[in-house]
């Protein structure tokens, strides 16, 4: 696991690099207003359908199954692997059809909020029908992502993202070529999705794995396909319905809300991508064997190591979230057309986003025990409840009590913890997760030694600021690269103080 795990991580640290950049060129360049907004809507919505229809719900149901045929009909799970992607592109490929036609209505429904701004609607939705054809190439994408998963080569799909990165940052440097920057950065949006389709064609061909697809059938195995995929297509949609909420608020919070949304959620999604769903894309293969193999032990050490690792890598994390988010957003991004007063605003919505980190991440290693036995519809089941609670909140902390755009993301952290626990407790029930007295040991000396790191960065940071000249060259950079050091050597104390064991 460890290696197929660093091999993941290590590709997706690349891309959260390489993302980094590319938000610090978007942040310098496309300043946040209406044309930051526009270009975020439109970001956004190929991303909702990407998680519906590809990635999440579709590994649930195909990578199983494709794992399955392989131990025992390499033939056929290529076979069956042809026909899936036949009907991916189709179903991709109308959708798309329908998106570019009836696009302007998608984006008033979706962003009611720019109804009075037929000019923004319009900008939208022209930025919109450029990004959405970004969707079809990362429904590919997703397809021989699994199957190189399946095949334990987990590499390129993780190094994917990083020539999205790539193509977004040289499009927004050569924005004069463009309208707009928020036209440059959606061409670039596109470009990325064509290179990241090549990239896994490249790799799914070097391993001798099917590329073309195949006529769309009904044959049995899709039809059980469809039987596990309808399901977390729902559950998928439930976590959409969530975000797309978070889209239409922010629409009638003002010029800039969408901005310190995309903002903050990219930090956060710094130990998410890194580590969280590293985990899952591991974890749900080799679990899928030991429970086809019916080895019990091996499945329940499986959890608990990447549970363990996870949080061990998470919770410092989450500490620095909660008490210097203003010093990694100033850090991070208030340089060019980004202000300080930006980077604040940014910084407000991180240390909300921050609530739920953990439970996002323990959510990606007990998902997959329920994904592994072929059982969607309990993690939808739970989705369910947790949205239910989610919505609540975002019309209790926006609507209610003016928490503005704080106010969303402190509310999916709350839906976070309320479908962990629901899908956490199914799984004890059902003695699925198992967690043994040393795990829970380590994970309470890990959660000592971050909440010692946060305590002490709190005490030190003012202190450290202070001692840096205010005319100092990259100040703010400085001041961040210090207190993560601070930061990351408390905590390793914190964890030898605490004699946490790996």
């Amino acid at each position: 696991m460890y290696r197929a795990l660093l091999s993941t991580s290590g590709f997706t640290l690349l891309s959260r690099i390489t993302g980094f950049i590319r938000d610090m060129i978007m942040a310098a360049v496309l300043a946040p207003g209406l044309l930051s907004d526009a270009f975020f809507v439109a970001f956004r919505l190929p991303n909702h359908f990407r998680t519906i229809f590809a990635e999440g719900a579709y590994n649930a149901a195909f990578v199983p199954m494709y794992s399955g045929l392989r131990a025992t009909d390499p033939a056929k799970a290529e076979a069956f692997s042809r026909t899936m992607l036949g009907w991916q592109v189709l179903i991709q490929a109308v959708l798309l059809g329908v998106a570019l036609v009836a696009m302007p209505w998608v984006v008033t429904l979706l962003a009611p909020g720019f109804a009075d701004d037929p000019a923004q609607v319009a900008l939208a939705a022209e930025l919109t029908r450029i990004t959405f054809a970004y969707l079809l190439c990362i429904t590919v994408v997703t397809h021989l992502g699994g199957v190189l998963n399946s095949r334990d080569s987990f590499w390129a799909a993780a190094a994917a993202p990083v020539l999205l990165n790539i193509c977004m940052s040289v499009a927004l440097l050569l924005v004069v070529f463009f309208p707009t920057a928020a036209h440059a950065a959606a061409w670039g949006v596109l470009a990325g999705g064509v290179g990241e389709m090549l990239l896994l064609l490249f790799s799914a061909r070097r391993l001798g794995a099917a590329i073309l697809p195949g006529v769309p059938r009904l044959t049995e195995d899709v039809r059980t396909f469809f039987g596990r995929f309808v399901p977390a297509t729902i559950g998928a949609a439930g976590v959409q319905l969530a975000m797309f909420a978070d889209t239409i608020f922010a629409s009638f919070l003002g010029a800039g809300a969408y901005t310190s949304l995309y903002f903050a959620d990219r930090i956060n999604q710094l130990p998410m991508g890194v580590i969280a769903i590293a985990l899952g894309t591991v974890l749900l293969p080799q679990v899928s064997k030991s429970v086809k193999l019916g080895d019990v032990g091996a499945t329940h050490r499986a959890f608990r190591r990447a549970t363990e690792t996870g949080l061990l890598l998470t919770l410092p994390c989450t500490a620095a979230f909660f008490v210097i988010p203003d010093v990694i957003m100033t850090g991070l991004f208030a340089r060019g057309a980004f202000s300080v007063e930006a980077a604040h605003a940014a910084a407000a919505v991180l240390l909300a986003y921050a609530a739920g980190l953990p439970a996002f991440v323990m959510l990606r290693t007990v998902t997959p025990l329920f994904h592994a036995r072929g059982d969607t519809r309990t993690p939808v089941v739970a989705t369910g409840i947790a949205i239910g609670v989610n919505l609540a909140f975002k019309a209790l902390f926006v609507m209610g009590l003016g928490f503005g755009v704080v106010g969303l993301a402190l509310a999916t952290a709350i839906g976070t913890w309320i479908n962990l626990l629901v899908l956490g407790g199914q799984g004890w029930r059902q003695g699925f997760v198992d967690v043994s007295a040393a795990f829970a040991s380590n994970v309470a000396r890990m959660a000592g030694a971050a909440a010692y790191a946060g305590i002490l960065a709190w005490l030190l940071v003012g202190v450290i600021a202070d001692m840096l000249s205010p005319n100092l060259m990259l100040r703010a950079e400085i001041l961040m690269a210090v207190m993560g050091l601070v930061g990351l050597g408390a905590y390793g104390l914190g964890l030898l103080a605490a004699g946490w064991r790996r």
